[in-house]
């Protein structure tokens, strides 16, 4: 039978146990958010010089997203800059939110040799798309 819950439950109440389901649920999946063919291509696009060009490159990536990838993504983006909103209650900055979802939206198919240089353009790349959210996910 089918396990029903409740987000009313106590054991909901926590916002990190619910952050926490989701990211682990967003690991879980056979392939990230961002499928692993676009990884470089994406890291590719945050390397580019001129922010306009990141912009545009990191739009037409997502853009070339399964159907089903992009509106989780979309759906996803847009509450956490709604989350953003509330950054004097939540400290959660745009770098913040980088850092917790960068690694779990955006991964490599084999982990690099240095984790961190790629974790830290992982975590740009999920700021760059909510820093330009209207102009990668156009209404």
């Amino acid at each position: 039978p089918e396990e029903r819950l409740s987000l009313a439950d106590p054991e909901w109440s926590d916002v990190h146990v619910v952050t926490g389901a989701l990211k682990l649920f967003l690991r879980e999946l056979p392939e990230p958010l961002v499928p692993y063919r676009l990884f470089d291509p994406f890291i590719e696009a945050i390397k580019l010089p001129d922010p306009q060009e990141q912009v545009e490159r990191v739009a037409e990536l997502v853009q070339s997203l399964p159907p089903a990838n992009y509106a989780t993504l979309r759906y996803l983006l847009a509450h956490l800059c709604r989350v953003m909103e509330r950054v004097d209650v939540n400290r959660m900055t745009r770098q913040n939110i980088g850092i917790v979802f960068g690694p779990t939206l955006l991964r490599p198919e084999r982990e690099p040799v240095s984790l961190v240089a790629g974790m830290a353009q992982q975590n740009q790349a999920v700021e760059l798309l909510l820093a330009h959210f209207d102009r990668i996910f156009p209404a």
